[in-house]
């Protein structure tokens, strides 16, 4: 049951009620229709025996019959019979062979073979001394029959009848829920490309009361929906705006720090506890400069103010001469790691060549740093069918599965993968939006304990790259 939809759920609890209902409705119909329809024959038999008495005479001591008398007249057959039960004139239906007694002024229901049968008796004094009896018969089977009828011919339309109210009640529910439909798609695209400039536009779409306000509540939910899009993208271009403005501010002082520190230690004069203090402060100072490059970087990237200079480049060359000056980098490093390349000879793509290379800097450089020491980091460039398939893995500590999702978002550190060292926590994110940048995507796979393969894809043909763009 959880596994349908709304609309069907709405669909069938609509179904089930309207079902139920009209089951109800037509048991009370059927149940008082039947009683009136004995009662109706009844009251039939009784009037046409009471009539009939305009149908006999009395001339001269001898009885006289109209024609009518004899006639059957809504299904009511006439007799008549003397004192002594003697049968004098009229007609008995075929299939009535018994002869109750007498019963005057009240009507009897008496089984006959497989018909049940009204017999209503009346007496008519004719002169003081001759009284006669009217004997009014006729069948309750062929009335019931007749209703019988009817019940089979609503059972046959029944299943018809909820077949259509399921349809008409799934028109509806599906009328309903398009809003639904259409919150949610738009929801999705928000997600898919972080454009909070969407909006679902149907607040202004809805009923409305005198007061302005929606009179339906999912049209109301749009709206409000909209307002809150609204505001959280005020919020986050205000967050980018800053980020990008205290970005540029500290350019400057760190800067100025850098060259301050340069200025010291050309310094003849410092003794060796000064110099390593202010070597201390130059390395956390170009620490800050290389986090401020990146949240600029990162900044222009969210505004769409980061251009790409796309060119064909043999991105084979561009992987190994990366790797060898990643190689050199942690040679000074002095964590005895070893890095490894396999690329594809001559492998051609229209690439960013900056940030294709900073791409590489950044996944070469987090595996060395998060790798275990005298380790090996493997960088590999293949071309497969229509991409270019590259990777970097290490044998590192790897990376929890709690925090695989987290690990592209800025500033995170898992405390056991990623912990320590100079790194910012935006490289990551930086590879992201590149590989995305270039119509491809980044992934990663880690076992804890083992370590951790990032591999990128790129688009290797023209018009993939074109069709991305």
């Amino acid at each position: 049951m959880n596994r349908l939809s709304l609309k069907i759920k709405l669909t069938l609890l609509y179904t089930f009620f309207m079902v139920l209902a009209t089951c109800a409705v037509l048991a009370i119909l059927f149940s008082l229709s039947n009683r009136e329809i004995l009662a109706s024959v009844q009251s039939k038999l009784e009037r046409r025996v009471q009539d009939s008495s305009d149908d006999i005479t009395l001339r001269d001591g001898e009885l006289r019959l109209d024609s009518d008398f004899y006639s059957v007249t809504q299904d009511v057959y006439l007799s008549l019979y003397d004192e002594d039960m003697y049968f004098l004139y009229g007609r008995v239906p075929y299939g009535f062979d018994v002869q109750p007694e007498i019963a005057d002024g009240r009507t009897r229901r008496i089984p006959e073979g497989d018909t049940d049968w009204y017999v209503y008796d009346m007496s008519f004094r004719l002169a003081e001394d001759y009284t006669v009896y009217v004997r009014g018969i006729t069948s309750v089977t062929d009335a019931e029959e007749s209703f019988n009828v009817t019940v089979r011919f609503a059972v046959i339309l029944f299943p018809l009848m909820a077949l259509v109210t399921a349809l008409i009640g799934y028109r509806m529910t599906r009328r309903t829920l398009l809003p639904v439909k259409k919150i949610t798609a738009t929801v999705q695209k928000i997600r898919a490309d972080a454009d909070l400039s969407r909006r679902i536009g149907l607040g202004g779409e809805g009923k409305k009361d005198r007061g302005g306000k929606n009179r339906d509540e999912i049209y109301g939910l749009a709206g409000t929906f909209d307002d809150m899009l609204e505001e959280l993208e005020t919020a986050f271009k205000r967050e980018k705006q800053f980020t990008s403005d205290v970005s540029h501010e500290l350019r400057t002082p760190v800067s100025v720090i850098l060259a301050q520190c340069s200025e010291c230690l050309e310094d003849g004069e410092l003794t060796g506890r000064q110099r390593e203090q202010i070597l201390l402060i130059e390395r956390k100072a170009r620490d800050m400069a290389g986090m401020i490059s990146q949240l600029l970087f990162l900044s222009r990237a969210d505004q769409g103010r980061q251009p790409l200079h796309r060119e064909w480049v043999n991105v084979s060359e561009l992987t190994q001469m990366t790797v060898e000056e990643q190689q050199l980098l942690a040679d000074a490093g002095g964590n005895g790691v070893q890095i490894s390349c396999r690329a594809g000879d001559d492998i051609m793509a229209c690439v960013d060549e900056t940030l294709f290379i900073r791409l590489l800097d950044n996944l070469i450089s987090n595996a060395v740093s998060y790798g275990r020491k005298n380790g090996r980091v493997e960088v590999s460039l293949l071309r497969g069918q229509g991409e270019i398939i590259g990777t970097v893995s290490d044998d590192g500590s790897g990376i929890s599965e709690e925090d695989l999702p987290h690990i592209w978002e800025r500033f995170y550190r898992a405390d056991a993968s990623r912990a320590g060292g100079s790194h910012s926590g935006l490289g990551l994110s930086m590879v992201k939006w590149i590989a995305e940048a270039h119509g491809g995507c980044v992934e990663v796979q880690s076992t804890p304990g083992k370590g951790s393969v990032f591999t990128f894809r790129f688009p290797a043909e023209e018009k993939q790259i074109k069709n991305k763009n």
